[in-house]
């Protein structure tokens, strides 16, 4: 929209009511053009490219049946009433989100729970997609209530060698899970080439592929998020074909689901169920996606209602990658659970030993799991690159074209992802390498969940849409507990690979290098700083 003239803003000023003043002051602060030149703020989506979820932006609309018939609606009700339509228009970032939920290190983690654990961390999934779905409800509120994704307002929130701390700490994060997710496509175009492809191979072909899918964003946002619909549907019918093929108990199912269980024997299986659900990357992206709706924050009741529905969407989208992960980790449960061979599977071997357990039927298990695990491995690469742009153009407001953005944090993952395919082209290897990038990824979650809480709790960020103290008890025990469990497998991975007086005083250094981040970020966030400082001024004057 073009800028109103001078007379006119100030006509537009000098007629503005106290009460106006009073409830703007409340909405969330949005950068002025006489501020910020848009040419030079980068954004996470155009005007041009968003989706029109509004009838009053329709340029046909009518400007006297939207102010009469909407502002009544909102006078009264405070948001317009549900429409199935708008929820369609809004449907596509939650589940775009959904994918880090569905990626090929969380099947890696669902496959080994059932097959050491059985149906008995059923109940853990639950609840760790459901601390999930709260801190990406949480990334959506930031994103629309400031017009601003989490990492341009990490921008502007902390100083210079913070945020560049960030923004290193969220690429390396970024690269640790594009690395994982580019390897599970390689297998899969292996498993369903008959190995006449081998890992690298796949690497490149996955690359492309990538790059391809990318550029349907130049046809539209919704085109897009079709294809996305495609890799969830393709993941959804080839998991719940296995486990129809399989048939598993369903009372084990259900006691699973119901009844919390957890021994000493399957605790590390427990932590890595609790430890996928949070991609630090994802929450970056989930910010930037709901941007992708043409929703002004300065309007309140655009946003509660744009809030409405992301909040239905993502609940949705949510619900659907559970009932995917359950298919993958009930099938192993119920092939591998107890045998000798429960300790051995792994991402790349998990195929023939379906293959060996349940044998060919109409269609071999195999090639459905190649054909579920490459849709899961394209998906996630496709929104690891989607990230990266987010994550690089808002920490360091680099104005470049997005082909040139995608190319650069392509470039970060496939080149190392390359060479680790040529270097480590065996089962055991692959495992010992996840397990390290599992370890990269939870050292980053401080990362992305503190300063996520901290800023969509602060008023002169959020306005009116700043959560309230109930929720923020709620979202920092949610973001203790996570940060802790992520500590206890850093804890045990780090005490059974670590060796040496060197090796152990560099770890030292390095964890309270760490955790003093960590403790300046939170500090940050809180008025306990300004407390203290306060209490140490009154004991002297």
């Amino acid at each position: 929209m073009a800028p109103l003239p001078a007379a006119a803003t100030a006509t537009a000023s000098s007629a503005a009511t106290p009460a106006d003043d009073e409830a703007h002051s409340l909405l969330p602060s949005t950068p002025s053009n006489e501020e910020d030149d848009d040419d030079l703020e980068e954004r996470a989506y155009e005007a041009t490219e968003k989706v029109i979820v509004s009838i009053s932006d329709f340029p046909d609309a009518d400007d006297d049946e939207e102010e009469s018939g909407l502002a009544t609606s909102t006078a009264a009700s405070g948001i317009p009433p549900f429409s199935w339509r708008k929820l369609w228009l809004f449907t596509g970032p939650g589940f775009l989100m959904s994918i880090a939920f569905l990626d090929p290190g969380n099947l890696e983690g669902d496959l080994q729970a059932g097959a050491v654990a059985g149906d008995t961390l059923l109940w853990l999934l639950l609840w760790a997609t459901s601390m999930g779905l709260l801190v990406q409800l949480l990334a959506a509120r930031v994103g629309v209530a400031t017009g601003r994704h989490l990492a341009e307002l990490c921008r502007d929130e902390y100083p210079s060698w913070a945020r560049r701390a960030l923004w290193l700490m969220a690429e390396v994060a970024m690269v640790g899970a594009d690395i994982q997710e580019v390897i599970g496509s390689a297998i899969a175009i292996k498993i369903l080439s008959r190995g006449f492809l081998p890992l690298w191979a796949g690497v490149v072909i996955t690359a492309l592929d990538c790059f391809i899918f990318l550029s349907l964003e130049n046809y539209g946002v919704r085109k897009l998020e079709a294809v996305f619909a495609i890799l969830i549907a393709t993941m959804a019918v080839s998991f719940a074909w296995m486990f129809t093929d399989t048939k598993p108990n369903m009372k084990n199912l259900f006691i699973g689901i119901l009844v919390p269980k957890l021994s000493s024997r399957t605790i590390r299986q427990a932590v890595g169920v609790v430890g996928c659900v949070i991609m630090p990357h994802n929450v970056f992206l989930h910010s930037a996606l709901v941007q992708s709706r043409k929703i002004d924050p300065n309007k309140e009741h655009q946003v509660r209602e744009a809030l409405r529905y992301y909040s239905i969407e993502s609940t949705i989208a949510l619900a659907v990658s559970f009932m995917i992960n359950l298919f993958v980790t009930t099938v192993f449960a119920k092939g591998f659970y107890g045998t000798k061979e429960a300790g051995n599977i792994g991402l790349e071997n998990a195929g023939q030993y379906l293959q060996e357990k349940f044998g060919g039927g109409f269609f071999p298990i195999l090639y459905i799991w190649g054909i579920g695990l490459l849709a899961a491995g394209q998906s996630s690469t496709i929104t690891g690159t989607y990230a990266g742009q987010f994550i690089m153009g808002g920490f360091l407001n680099l104005k470049l074209k997005k082909w040139i953005r995608s190319l650069i944090t392509r470039s970060f993952a496939i080149v190392p992802t390359i060479i680790v395919a040529l270097f480590f082209d065996k089962s055991d290897s692959l495992d010992v390498l996840n397990e390290w990038l599992n370890v990269l990824q939870s050292i980053q979650i401080p990362f992305a969940l503190i300063p996520l809480i901290t800023l969509v709790s602060k008023e002169k960020v959020m306005g009116v849409f700043k959560i309230g103290r109930n929720t923020q008890a709620v979202t920092w025990t949610v973001a203790t507990l996570l940060i802790t469990i992520n500590g206890y497998l850093l804890l045990d991975f780090f005490s059974s690979e670590i060796r040496g007086l060197l090796s152990g005083s560099i770890l030292c250094v390095a964890v309270l290098a760490y955790a003093s981040f960590v403790l300046y970020l939170i500090l940050r966030g809180t008025e306990l700083p300004n407390q203290i400082i306060r209490t140490i001024r009154k004991s002297f004057s």
